[in-house]
């Protein structure tokens, strides 16, 4: 017999639309499991975003463990304008430190002799002598010059004898120029009264090259040997009066400064390369030339009264350049004082506490002179930690009376995700306590927040800097104070709060409170979804009770009418024969 699965198509009776009322009415454990989860849940995510504001105070508590921010330093000079610079490092004692300076500090210096370089010609004719080629320390320019009012044109390819005789020409045979090898010097001779050299509108630089000047007189000479040393071209062939005769055959030499060995060679290496070597060597000196006096100088890289020492065979560089023969110019220390009190020496122009012994400080100074350097904390840093603390601290409180606060409007009570969590509104008071104890056995003037001018906001447990001035004069004049209320170990501010936060947010040894909390939360939520679970196929065995006990009834009831309508079937062929 084949069963019928349509609902009610036999009785009559939707028994399907029944068996669905039955199961909902049944599931009515399931639908108050799943409000209780749901609940669970936001009080997860609620302790989560609580965690996360501990995990940043916890940060900010561990900031002001660190006592080194309380410790940094500022310095400043009284003087505006002054070519002096203060540092004071952490730790520095404050204070002011009146600073009096009577000699700054010098490198010792070795000057060569002047005139190293032969004339510009070996003998008093010129005629060979082109402007181009003479050794000068200023090279001349073509163009014009102007002497008494005449103007002489000069072209690079002529000889110094040809601009002599354009002079005596211009002027008429009034101004004669003449060359003397001896003194290397050019001499200008005038017969009719004092010269007057140069024109505002003069385009070559010939006078001044030649070292020439007005002095109001009829003879005017150069103001010094003309002659430079050619730093670019190969020292045998540089002009040296003096020949470099301590080298080998290939033309190799040495010489030392300070211990420290340099080389050269007269036939590769010329002036510059020579004194580039020097510079870049480990001797601590610097080598430079002055064409103006056509001088070499070494002179120390660091400055203070120490010597430099050279040292080479007869007939070397050195000599040459008049170095051997020169006495070396003793640098000066930096001569001060501090507060008045005695005489102190530093090397250098940079005084630290190698020579005044105040740790930290460091001064350099450009000038003799008397300053006041001012020493205090560095507000700046301690700020930055202080309002990151207060302002983490403010968050986990606000954040734990907006989640535990009940409300009543209009009679309607509405009560937040965890303010049946009387542990979560015991940490704020715990957390509130804390802040406001004092912390005693400090040698100490603040013990309390409220010696820093931090107090809480009325009626609240939230912090509020209620004095920025007595915050700022903590900083500055006693920040030695403020690091010991913040950072003295175990029984420092720091150390007392955090203490109670890692008790409830945890550390990376242990869990806290609110971990704890979140476990209950996540074995309390899979125990629902066991017993939602085995509802669930309580349920469903019900449904497919029910679902069989229907359509059994629909097969019995379906078979009920064919064999009633077999029967009258036959009553009714029964009685038609009769």
């Amino acid at each position: 017999m084949a069963t019928n699965q349509l609902s009610g198509l036999v009785s009559g009776f939707d028994w399907k639309t029944f068996i669905d009322s039955t199961i909902e009415y049944s599931s009515a454990p399931i639908t108050r499991l799943q409000s209780e989860q749901s609940k669970n849940s936001s009080k997860s995510n609620a302790l989560s975003t609580l965690d996360g504001k501990m995990t940043v105070l916890q940060s900010s508590i561990n900031a002001l463990t660190d006592s080194t921010s309380f410790y940094s330093r500022t310095a400043k000079l009284s003087s505006a304008a002054t070519t002096w610079s203060a540092a004071a490092g952490t730790g520095t004692a404050i204070g002011d430190y009146k600073i009096a300076v009577t000699q700054l500090a010098t490198a010792s210096r070795l000057r060569g002799t002047t005139d190293i370089a032969t004339g510009i010609s070996a003998s008093n004719d010129v005629s060979g002598i082109t402007l181009s080629t003479m050794p000068l320390s200023a090279p001349v320019t073509a163009g014009t010059f102007t002497i008494n009012g005449n103007q002489i044109t000069i072209d690079l390819a002529d000889s110094l004898q040809d601009v002599f005789d354009a002079i005596s020409t211009a002027t008429g045979g009034t101004v004669t120029g003449a060359y003397d090898s001896t003194t290397d010097k050019i001499t200008l001779t005038g017969s009719g009264g004092p010269i007057t050299l140069g024109a505002a509108n003069d385009t070559s630089n010939f006078l001044s090259a030649l070292r020439l000047a007005n002095n109001g007189t009829a003879t005017v000479a150069s103001s010094s040997s003309l002659g430079a040393l050619p730093q670019t071209t190969r020292l045998d062939a540089a002009g040296l009066r003096t020949p470099i005769t301590a080298v080998d055959g290939s033309g190799n030499g040495s010489f030392t400064i300070n211990g420290v060995e340099i080389t050269y060679n007269t036939t590769t290496d010329s002036l510059k390369t020579v004194m580039a070597r020097i510079n870049a060597s480990s001797a601590g000196v610097s080598a430079s030339y002055d064409a103006a006096t056509d001088r070499v100088s070494l002179i120390n890289k660091t400055t203070g009264d120490s010597g430099i020492f050279i040292s080479e065979s007869s007939g070397g560089l050195l000599g040459a350049l008049g170095l051997t023969a020169s006495t070396v110019e003793r640098g000066k220390n930096a001569l001060y004082s501090i507060n008045d009190g005695p005489e102190l020496i530093s090397a250098t122009n940079t005084v630290t506490s190698g020579s005044h012994g105040i740790d930290g400080l460091s001064l350099t100074v450009g000038a003799t002179g008397t300053d006041t350097v001012s020493v205090s904390g560095d507000t700046a840093a301690m700020k930055s930690k202080i309002n990151a603390f207060i302002s983490a601290f403010n968050s986990v409180q606000s954040f734990i009376e907006e989640q535990t606060k009940i409300t009543s409007v209009n009679g309607k009570v509405t009560a937040a995700t965890l303010s049946n969590e009387r542990e979560v509104q015991s940490w704020s008071q715990t957390l509130r306590r804390n802040a406001f104890a004092g912390i005693d056995g400090l040698d100490s003037t603040i013990s309390r927040l409220e010696g820093l001018g931090i107090d809480f906001t009325s009626g609240t447990n939230e912090l509020t800097i209620k004095s920025q001035s007595t915050l700022d004069a903590a900083l500055t004049n006693r920040p030695d104070d403020v690091a010991a209320f913040f950072s003295t170990s175990s029984t420092g501010f720091a150390a007392r709060i955090k203490a109670s936060v890692d008790l409830i947010a945890g550390t990376d040894f242990g869990k806290g409170y609110i971990d704890n909390q979140l476990t209950k939360i996540t074995a309390n939520n899979k125990s629902i979804d066991d017993q939602i679970a085995a509802i669930q196929r309580q349920l469903d065995q019900q449904r497919e009770l029910l679902t069989a006990s229907f359509i059994a009834m629909e097969n019995a009831q379906q078979s009920y009418n064919n064999m009633q309508t077999q029967l009258t079937k036959a009553f009714s062929s029964t009685s038609s024969s009769s």
